[in-house]
């Protein structure tokens, strides 16, 4: 393995820790459970890694919140989408206000959308509807986004991000 790929794995095994020592916080909307920690290290990771990096962080952070039981199924379709959409903005733009803003798009619209069928295939939920959970992950991205927004402000002006991305490509 290449030394810089093991820094993005490490990276992104930190990131993955960030979210299940924090993931006793959320907030419960409805029938889901909203972790505005996953929205903001989508965001993190997007700068820092890239989209396929970040899909996986989400993804591990999932399995890993459904394996402990402080997650549900909804964590994949919300996290994964959002996280693919930020990380292909930033890729595209290197803009963090665009980034932000697919990450809300990603996960409240696109991801709150594949919820659907997540709930009444896997979940068993005859009640949900197509836009059922777009509100709930749209408070959630919500809050996240806007932790991410005040951490990538500090660490920009910090020159932290630099230093970041100038240790994770050598």
């Amino acid at each position: 393995m290449k030394h810089e790929q093991l820094k993005k794995l490490v990276t992104s095994a930190l990131l993955v820790a960030v979210i299940i020592v924090l993931s006793g916080f959320y907030i419960p909307v409805g029938a889901s459970k909203c972790f505005p920690i996953q929205h903001m290290v989508n965001i993190l990771s997007a700068i820092l890694l890239g989209p396929g990096w970040g899909v996986a962080i989400a993804f591990v952070a999932s399995l890993i919140r459904n394996l402990m039981g402080t997650g549900s199924l909804m964590a994949f379709p919300g996290s994964m989408v959002g996280a693919l959409c930020c990380g292909l903005m930033f890729k595209a733009t290197k803009k963090y206000i665009p980034t932000y803003l697919a990450e809300v798009l990603g996960t409240g619209l696109f991801g709150g959308m594949l919820a659907f069928p997540v709930a009444v295939l896997l979940m068993g939920n005859k009640q949900a509807a197509l836009f059922t959970y777009v509100l709930p992950f749209f408070i959630s991205t919500a809050g996240g986004t806007l932790l991410a927004a005040i951490l990538v402000s500090i660490l920009d002006r910090t020159k932290a991000l630099q230093y970041m991305h100038q240790v994770l490509s050598e």
